[in-house]
């Protein structure tokens, strides 16, 4: 079994994502570690009229092929994070 994929399909909202497809729907990153990049981080979402980031239709951190751009920019999420 590969670390770059998981399915959790005993998970009640599997697949969280209306238009994913379920045979290839990575549950790895369930909360996504980009979300707090905001605008910058690289996947399809939008705002709701309150100013709230949602991204409901966003499935850019659920695709298999993706693993690696994910831990990239985890990787600059860290650097940010650093106390200077």
């Amino acid at each position: 079994m590969s670390s770059r994929f998981f399915q959790n399909r005993d998970c009640e909202y599997f697949p969280c994502h209306k238009d994913a497809d379920p045979e290839t729907f990575n549950c790895l990153f369930c909360y996504c570690p980009l979300y707090a990049l905001g605008e910058s981080c690289g996947g399809g979402f939008t705002y709701t009229k309150d100013g709230v980031k949602d991204c409901s239709a966003c499935l850019f951190p659920h695709r298999p092929e993706n693993y690696g751009r994910v831990c990239e920019t985890l990787g600059e999420i860290i650097e940010q994070c650093k106390k200077e």
